[in-house]
């Protein structure tokens, strides 16, 4: 099943479309209560990385799930980026340390914002800097390489931390609320386009 698709604009009225969708698929689909709310929880986690993302573009949202496996999409179309915002990007890349990347929530939204326009190789390579934690998702092959010029995902980047030992990642994720209920987050991009795609399998 797949709900509605909802336009997506700066207009911040739009969210509730978000939040609408996500109440009317757990409502169709017999979801209990506590899946109906962590059904929930990931509509507000997407609604809360959308108002910077929609500063660079329009998108749409939907959900779509085939019995128990739920997906929350959004698919943001970029504009090309105004130079203030490149140049912030750049100097979280050189820095390695910036407040806006504090959370799982915000490391995503930095990643979607380093792939907008094809940001991500060019800002990330020209110089030696580094996005620590976009390396750290980065998915690649099978799927991936069929959808998407390069893709995202959170548990690649949990893998990595467990890896590494990275007790600091560790923590941040324990106290991430998309961290602890989805099964992944998987962000996504080709020519301009940035697609977000949360999953959610409910036993």
């Amino acid at each position: 099943m797949k709900t509605d698709v909802c336009k997506l604009t700066n207009d911040k009225s739009t969210l509730d479309s978000i939040l609408h969708e996500a109440e009317k698929s757990a409502e169709y689909n017999k979801l209990t209560p506590k899946q109906a709310l962590q059904l929930q929880l990931l509509a507000e986690e997407m609604v809360g990385m959308m108002p910077e993302l929609l500063e660079i573009g329009n998108g749409e949202f939907w959900i779509e799930n085939s019995g128990s496996d739920f997906e929350l999409h959004a698919a943001i179309k970029t504009k090309r980026m105004s130079m203030d915002k490149k140049e912030e990007i750049m100097s979280f890349s050189k820095s390695g340390v910036n407040a806006a990347a504090k959370g799982i929530v915000n490391k995503i939204k930095l990643v979607v914002e380093s792939m907008a326009d094809g940001y991500a190789e060019a800002s990330r390579y020209s110089d030696g800097s580094n996005l620590e934690f976009y390396d750290m998702g980065a998915a690649n092959g099978g799927l991936y390489n069929d959808i998407w010029a390069g893709a995202w995902s959170l548990s690649s980047y949990k893998s990595s931390a467990e890896k590494n030992d990275d007790k600091d990642t560790w923590d941040e994720l324990e106290k991430s609320v998309i961290a602890n209920i989805a099964d992944d987050v998987i962000v996504g991009y080709v020519g301009r386009k940035v697609d977000i795609i949360i999953k959610k399998k409910f036993d």
